[in-house]
């Protein structure tokens, strides 16, 4: 008796992603691999994003409609009307390769233990021939917290949900999106992924296109309610892994992932700068410099860091 494919369910948070949800739909319809549930949950949008999404129904894709409640909730709605045995959340405007979810199920092999990862690049706006494939020291198979210190090693670092093929039974032991969080909601939630996780299986042949440069998005908000997520995503995400190995080279990391957005929260949010910078004395120090090119970079090497923020936010 031949085996039956797992059901995967993917899982969609979208608000006024009219531009972009139909070619995300479309990507996701066409994978190769069929047995899939696909829930898109329309956040409250602004835009003609639902009528979208209704014409996809026929295509048997689940739709729910609820108050803008934010990317987490959106995405919690999803998975708790799931069924699938793997979960996948997919942003509005990602991409993936036609086989990606047939190659992670065959990565997987049947582990609920584990999950599975891909390559990625990024791609600008609409065009497709723009995209780059950006290689990562992680692009192999890992224990899950080698997987993390080498991904946080050098500051900035990938864990876009698309990638990640998770078991049920590992979201069910790392618990759901934080919805208090927009900003870098995904660094909290996928250390709690990780950790929860054996191993970080690396798929080769499967490629997320990472759609880049959209005026408003999620990642290119600055508010001041956007900063706090940052640093409170940043704070939790630290005490998890601090929880899981309380190490030199994990108290590192965690100082440099606060240095990187101590950088950010200057001038203009003062009290998440001071608090940065008592989490990264505690852990030891951080040398994470500070992120400059051409004449801010110039500015930075002869004036200091600070004076630099402050003239590059003038000149914004």
């Amino acid at each position: 008796m031949e085996k039956k494919e797992p059901l995967v369910s993917i899982c969609i948070p979208a608000y006024n992603a009219q531009k972009y949800i139909g070619t995300t739909l479309d990507s996701l319809l066409n994978q190769s691999y069929q047995n899939l549930e696909i829930i898109v949950v329309n956040d409250g949008s602004t835009d003609g994003t639902m009528n979208v999404l209704k014409s996809y129904e026929a295509k048997g894709i689940t739709v729910l409609d609820q108050p803008n409640r934010g990317q987490c909730a959106a995405a919690n709605s999803a998975f708790r009307v799931s069924n699938g045995e793997y979960i996948k959340f997919v942003d509005a405007d990602d991409l993936l390769s036609r086989d990606f979810i047939k190659n992670q199920i065959a990565t997987l092999n049947g582990r609920r233990d584990s999950i599975a990862s891909a390559a990625w690049g990024r791609f600008y706006g609409d065009d497709l021939s723009t995209f780059n494939l950006n290689p990562e020291k992680v692009w192999q198979d890992m224990p899950s917290m080698e997987w993390l210190v080498e991904s946080l090693w050098n500051g900035p670092n990938m864990m876009q949900c698309a990638l990640f093929l998770i078991p049920r039974e590992v979201l069910e032991k790392s618990g759901l999106w934080d919805e208090r969080l927009s900003l870098i909601n995904d660094f909290d939630f996928f250390i709690r992924v990780i950790l929860a996780s054996q191993q970080i299986l690396f798929t080769e042949n499967a490629t997320l296109y990472y759609r880049s440069g959209i005026e408003n998005s999620l990642s290119a908000q600055k508010s001041r309610r956007a900063y706090e997520s940052a640093y409170l995503s940043t704070e939790l995400g630290v005490k998890w892994l601090l929880a899981a190995e309380n190490s030199e080279r994990v108290r590192k990391i965690c100082a440099d992932a606060f240095q990187l957005w101590k950088y950010d929260f200057y001038p203009n949010h003062n009290d998440l700068y001071s608090k940065s910078e008592t989490w990264i004395k505690k852990l030891g120090g951080s040398q994470y410099p500070f992120p400059a090119g051409g004449i801010t970079k110039t500015l930075a090497k002869f004036t200091g860091w600070k004076f630099a923020r402050r003239f590059k936010l003038l000149i914004k």
